[in-house]
């Protein structure tokens, strides 16, 4: 599975299953920071980050709080997400 975690100003395009709320807070701190020689953690190795995917696979979203507004591009793919059908998880609802 192919899908969309949008974090503030900021999104990753990942491969794997649709994460569930704790885990994507989890994904954005772990991706947000770089931190030299550090391994992903076992919990969060089902997920990597796709450099070339097309957006007619995305197949879940997931909207995290972050610093800055959603860029335009970013919004206009989640609109197009949502009128395909897919559901714009936010991590701000406790539960999906």
């Amino acid at each position: 599975m192919v899908g969309i975690l949008v974090h503030g100003n900021n999104h990753f395009i990942v491969r794997g299953p649709l994460p569930d709320r704790e885990t994507a807070l989890a994904l954005v701190r772990h991706w947000s920071l770089i931190q030299i020689g550090q391994t992903t953690p076992i919990a969060l190795q089902r997920w990597r980050i796709s450099t070339r995917e097309f957006r007619e696979n995305l197949e879940w979203a997931v909207v995290v709080p972050g610093d800055g507004e959603v860029t335009p591009g970013v919004a206009q793919l989640l609109d197009e997400l949502s009128a395909r059908g897919i559901t714009i998880h936010n991590s701000r609802i406790g539960y999906w």
